[in-house]
C-alpha cells in the first residue's frame, strides 16, 4: 500500500512538473487561443474571436457590448519576433475612432509560456481546456492596478 501511495504522488509530481515546464516562445505553442470565445466583463459580453497561427503572427478582434451596443473595440496581434512573442493591441469607440494614437500600440513583451498558459506583461492567458479560456488583464486607473479576470466559453 505504502509502494502504490509513494508512486501515485511520484506520478502526480511528474505529471504537475511537466504543466509547469517553460516551452519555447513559438506560436505554435499557443494555438489553442485561435477560436471565436465570448464571457462577461465591463458590465456586459465581451467577444474575442482569434485567428489560427499564419505569418508569424496570430490575430484577434475583441468588442464589450452593453445595453444592446458596442462600447469599444480592440483589434490584437500576437507576432513571433525573433526568439519571443509581442502581444500587442489598439483600441477604438464604437465608432472606430481610435484610443492611442496613429503610430501607438500597447506592448506587452512575453514572460513565459507553458503548456496551458501564456504570460505576457499585463495579460495572461490560461486554458482551462477545450471549451474554455480564462484571459486576466491588469487595468490602470487613477495610478492603482487591478486584475480582470474574463471566463470566456468557446463559440
Amino acid at each position: 500500500m505504502r509502494l502504490l501511495l509513494i508512486s501515485l504522488l511520484i506520478g502526480i509530481s511528474s505529471c504537475l512538473a511537466q504543466e509547469d515546464k517553460k516551452l519555447e516562445p513559438k506560436l505554435e505553442n499557443i494555438s489553442w487561443i485561435a477560436g471565436n470565445w465570448t464571457g462577461k466583463a465591463f458590465g456586459g459580453i465581451v467577444e474575442e474571436n482569434w485567428s489560427e497561427p499564419m505569418g508569424d503572427s496570430m490575430m484577434a478582434s475583441f468588442r464589450v457590448i452593453k445595453d444592446g451596443k458596442v462600447m469599444f473595440y480592440e483589434i490584437e496581434i500576437i507576432r513571433q519576433l525573433e526568439n519571443t512573442l509581442i502581444l500587442q493591441l489598439k483600441h477604438f469607440n464604437n465608432d472606430l475612432t481610435g484610443w492611442e494614437t496613429k503610430n501607438e500600440t500597447i506592448d506587452w513583451p512575453l514572460i513565459a509560456v507553458y503548456k496551458n498558459k501564456v504570460e505576457f506583461e499585463g495579460m495572461t492567458f490560461i486554458n482551462v481546456n477545450e471549451n474554455r479560456m480564462d484571459v486576466l488583464v491588469d487595468l490602470e486607473n487613477d495610478g492603482q492596478v487591478s486584475t480582470l479576470k474574463i471566463e470566456y466559453s468557446k463559440n
